[in-house]
C-alpha cells in the first residue's frame, strides 16, 4: 500500500523560516506536490524542499502589493483542482490559521466541494519566541499571550486598546512595523508604562535573524534608525 499523500489540497504551515522547524508532514507533502502555491514569506530553505518536477505558483503579498488578491488566490486554489485532481499544496508563512487567512481559503474550498487539509506550522510569534529565549508567558510576569495583527483595517488600527493594555500580559504584534509608532503611543495612552520592555524580531530563525530591544517610549525611533523590514518582523511587549 503506498503512503504517498492522497490528491488534495493541502493548506501547509511553512514555519518562521528555518525549514528544520516543519512539520514532518509538510516537508513530506512538499516532497510529493504536484503544485505548489506559495506566499512572499516562505522561506528560501522551505522552498528547497519542493519536489523538483512541481509546478510552482507565486502569489505573495507584500505591504502596499498584492501579487494577487486574497479572492482570486482562493480562485485559484478551487480551480487548479478542477483542472486536474492531483497534491496542491498551499504554501503559507507560518501557520495558516494564525493570521495566514488559511479559514478563507479553507471555506472557498469547501463552498466548491474541493477536498482539503490544513497542516499546522509553528506561527511567527513561537518561533522568535524560541529562538531568542523570550518566554511569552513566565509566572509572576505574564499568565497570558495575545497575537494581535498590526496591521492596517480601512485605513486605521481598530483594535481594543484598553484590554491590550491590561498589566500581566505578553502582547505579540503581527505585521507591525509600519504601524509600530501607534501601537506604542496606544498602549501608553491606555495605561502601559513607557519604560515597558519592548522588542522586534526580523526575520526570525533564520541567518539574517535580528533583535530590536528597547522600551514602548523609544522601540519606534530605535527601529527607524535600524531600518527594520517590514515583511518578516514580529514585535511584542511585556
Amino acid at each position: 500500500m503506498s503512503d504517498l499523500p492522497t490528491p488534495q489540497v493541502y493548506l501547509v504551515g511553512a514555519g518562521p523560516g528555518d525549514p528544520e522547524l516543519l512539520t514532518l508532514r509538510a516537508a513530506k507533502l512538499l516532497q510529493h506536490a504536484d503544485v505548489v502555491v506559495y506566499d512572499n514569506l516562505v522561506s528560501d530553505g522551505v522552498l528547497a524542499l519542493i519536489s523538483p518536477t512541481a509546478e510552482r505558483i507565486f502569489v505573495g503579498k507584500r505591504a502596499g502589493h498584492h501579487t494577487l488578491p486574497q479572492e482570486e488566490i482562493n480562485q485559484v486554489l478551487v480551480r487548479l483542482w478542477q483542472e486536474a485532481p492531483r497534491r496542491i499544496v498551499r504554501l503559507k508563512g507560518g501557520d495558516p490559521l494564525i493570521f495566514g487567512r488559511g479559514g478563507e481559503e479553507a471555506w472557498a474550498l469547501a463552498a466548491a466541494g474541493v477536498p482539503f487539509e490544513i497542516v499546522p506550522g509553528i506561527t511567527a510569534a513561537c518561533g522568535m519566541a524560541a529562538s531568542n529565549a523570550l518566554p511569552l508567558t513566565h509566572r509572576g510576569v505574564a499568565q497570558a499571550c495575545l497575537f494581535v495583527t498590526g496591521h492596517l483595517q480601512n485605513g486605521k488600527l481598530n483594535l481594543d486598546w484598553p484590554a491590550l493594555a491590561r498589566p500581566k500580559q505578553t502582547v505579540v504584534f503581527y505585521m507591525g512595523v509600519s504601524t509600530l509608532p501607534e501601537l506604542c503611543a496606544q498602549l501608553i495612552a491606555h495605561g502601559r508604562a513607557p519604560e515597558t520592555p519592548a522588542a522586534i524580531i526580523e526575520a526570525a530563525t533564520t541567518p539574517q535573524e535580528r533583535r530590536i530591544v528597547g522600551s514602548l517610549a523609544t522601540l519606534p525611533a530605535i527601529a527607524k534608525a535600524a531600518e527594520v523590514h517590514p515583511l518578516r518582523s514580529s514585535s511584542l511587549a511585556k
